[in-house]
């Protein structure tokens, strides 16, 4: 019972976090325009991905005209954003091509007629796809309760002690579905994002000055070594 309090209350303080208004990912819950924007978003901020999405709708008339066009335009149209432009570049004419040869068109609202459970498992099909492109249009455009988690999310969880090391991805996923509400996942996903990219880091991650060190296992074990009892810094 403490662990589990713990864990709450430090999903409370992300959500203490939260300052200023959200950022302008696609609206009206368009599924194959939020997938293509789960491509952009994935593994960098909701501001990252909101100006590489912005950088394709503008450089780019259509969708069609982006399914044509080779993956090096793509990823001059993106490349400042990300260090993979032209990986996700291709991950966009992949998933427009099949969708294309799939229904003529670039319309995947039909989905929305299908259970959850059918709709996520058809998407997961796609050549494109992968766990958190699906968990991503499943949150925003099927209305369902799904928070995606990409490999700086999970870094960030398991650092907190909010998510356990070990579990697979799905049973990872319904803990934390159990912890936080429906209404808050989006800004949750948000919230991670931007720890990721401001503290967070793989290497050195930058503990003192991350707001929930005093609470986080992991900021209070850097602060340990960095401060040893002889009250002199480790090197």
């Amino acid at each position: 019972m403490a662990i589990t309090m713990n864990k709450q209350k430090l999903v409370n303080q992300l959500f203490a976090l939260h300052k200023g208004p959200r950022g302008q990912e696609p609206q009206g819950g368009l599924v194959l325009e939020q997938f293509l924007y789960a491509i952009c978003r994935e593994g960098v901020t909701r501001d990252t991905a909101d100006q590489a999405y912005a950088s394709l709708r503008e450089r780019f008339f259509d969708w069609n005209e982006l399914r044509v066009s080779s993956t090096r335009e793509i990823a001059d149209a993106i490349d400042e954003y990300f260090v993979d432009g032209e990986a996700r570049g291709q991950r966009l004419i992949d998933f427009l091509q099949e969708v294309f040869e799939t229904t003529f068109s670039f319309d995947l609202e039909s989905l929305q007629k299908k259970g959850l459970k059918q709709a996520a498992k058809q998407l997961a099909r796609y050549q494109a796809a992968n766990d958190y492109a699906v968990s991503w249009v499943v949150q925003k455009s099927l209305g369902g309760h799904s928070i995606p988690l990409d490999a700086a999310a999970l870094r960030v969880l398991r650092r907190l002690g909010v998510l356990e090391e070990g579990d697979d991805l799905e049973a990872l996923r319904a803990s934390l579905e159990h912890q936080i509400p429906k209404l808050k996942g989006s800004e949750f996903v948000d919230l991670i994002s931007a720890l990721a990219e401001d503290h967070c880091w793989e290497a050195d991650p930058g503990c003192p000055a991350c707001p929930l060190h005093k609470t986080c296992p992991t900021g209070m074990e850097v602060k340990m070594t960095a401060v040893p009892a002889g009250g002199k810094k480790s090197r």
